[in-house]
Parts: structure tokens; C-alpha cells; sequence
């Protein structure tokens, strides 16, 4: 990732609460109602590896980074997992004891099993598998207040870090930790290999009794019954082209 920070259009900046992301980040402020995915995603090819675009909204953490990575894009799609593993911690650095925060693989978080978001995952549409990509994008949304009646049973598997005890834990706070638990998870993969991440992210994913899971080289899940020798394949590529957690009307996490 490049240091430095960028800056945006006197337009589109917040004048919120102020962000503060480790020097090799850049931050790119959107006002409330802009997406920071698809705005990453824009910018991606002049901004450069660390750019973080981040939405000001009250009831969601919603942001994007660009990665540059190096690897051809079949395995470089794999910095998928270590992002779900840095936005997980993100999560567990502020969650009361006890809560159980889970993915549901590829993309989908959700704690004590409501579903407070997810990330996604986008490259150039020109890009090659077996050449590295000009760049990626994971982009994440976390519900932090629910907006919705808070009566019993309305959305019962959907939920917000303010209805899981996060007090007043906050769009600012999350996407703060989760760009140091990112650096982390790189840094771990480039030190260790890919299998310190693939372990970590495979911890938080429920599993089904005698099974085992492992990812491969293409990021694809790979899911084997112990006394069988039947392996079913999850396509990491196919899973990521409809965000499970992502509801387009809402335009953002589904209740």
C-alpha cells in the first residue's frame, strides 16, 4: 500500500467525525447516500493501493479499500478472505463477551446469528485469471443502529451492533479497526502464507458435524464428509457475484 492521503472534491467531503487510518491508508470521504463501493471501484486505477472510501451514515459502517496485488487474480482473489478476517476482528475488538461472530462463507457476518452485514468483492471486468489484476476492491457494510421497529420477532434474523450490546460503538470506530486488523492480516500472509488466513476465517465459519473445510489455491471452499471421499467445490467467483447479505432495494443489509 502507498502512504500518503488523497483528497477529495470539496463536494463530496463530511465535515463528521473525524477518521483516523495507520499512515499507508488514504481516506476518501463520501457524503451519506454515496457508494463506496461502486465509487472505489471507479477510482481504483488512478488512487492506488490503501485508498479507503468511506460513506458518513449513521446506521451503517459502509466502506472500500483498493488492493494492488501481485498475484495473478485467480489466487490474489484470496485477499478476500483475509478482508472478512480483519472486518470479523473489527468486530470482536468491541463485542461484548460472549458473542459469537460468524461468517457465513463467502460473505456474510452475523452475531449470536443475525445478520448485521457482509463484504463484497470487485476487480477490472477486463482482467485476466492467470495475470495479476490492475486491482481489487472489498467493500463491507455493517448495520450499527437498526432502523427498523425493534418489536420481538419483526426481523428475527437480522440484527445491529446497538441491539448486540456495542453501546456506542459507531461507523467511525469500526472502520478504524478494521484497517489495522487488515495491515495485520496482510502482514501475516506475507510473513506465514495464506494458510494463517485461511485458518482464521475458516474458525468463524459454522460447520456441519464430520466435515472438513479447506480453501484452495483459487479461493474456492472446498467441503469433504470424513469417511467419504466426496469433495464438494463452493466457487469462490460465482459466490462473490451476488453479495448473499446484500439487499439492492435497501442498499444494504437484508432485514
Amino acid at each position: 500500500m502507498e502512504d500518503g492521503l488523497r483528497s477529495t472534491p470539496t463536494s463530496h467531503i463530511s465535515l463528521a467525525e473525524p477518521i483516523h487510518l495507520p499512515p499507508p491508508f488514504a481516506l476518501v470521504r463520501l457524503r451519506e447516500g454515496g457508494d463506496a463501493f461502486a465509487h472505489a471501484c471507479r477510482i481504483a486505477p488512478e488512487s492506488g493501493a490503501g485508498t479507503l472510501v468511506y460513506v458518513g451514515r449513521f446506521d451503517l459502517a459502509e466502506f472500500a479499500v483498493v488492493l494492488e496485488p501481485s498475484e495473478p487474480l485467480g489466487a490474489a482473489r484470496r485477499a478476500f478472505y483475509a478482508s472478512m478476517v480483519a472486518l470479523t476482528d473489527s468486530l470482536r475488538a468491541y463485542a461484548p463477551p460472549n458473542k459469537v461472530i460468524a461468517i457465513d462463507w463467502p460473505d456474510a457476518v452475523r452475531i449470536d446469528g443475525g445478520l448485521v452485514g457482509g463484504g463484497r468483492m470487485g476487480w477490472p471486468p477486463s482482467a485476466r485469471e492467470d495475470e495479476p489484476p490492475a486491482w481489487l476492491v472489498f467493500g463491507a457494510m455493517i448495520r450499527t443502529v437498526a432502523m427498523t421497529d425493534p418489536g420481538p420477532g419483526v426481523h428475527p434474523l437480522a440484527s445491529a451492533l446497538d441491539e448486540e450490546g456495542f453501546g456506542d460503538v459507531g461507523a467511525v470506530q469500526v472502520t478504524e479497526s478494521f484497517a489495522r486488523h487488515l495491515m495485520r492480516a496482510i502482514d501475516g500472509w506475507q510473513v506465514d502464507g495464506f494458510d494463517g488466513i485461511a485458518r482464521d476465517y475458516l474458525r468463524r465459519v459454522p460447520r456441519e458435524r464430520q466435515t472438513l473445510l479447506r480453501i484452495d489455491g483459487q479461493g474456492d471452499l472446498l467441503t469433504r464428509r470424513l469417511g467419504t471421499d466426496t469433495t464438494e467445490r463452493g466457487g469462490l467467483v460465482e459466490a462473490l457475484a451476488t453479495p448473499s447479505w446484500f439487499d439492492p432495494k435497501l442498499g444494504g443489509p437484508r432485514l
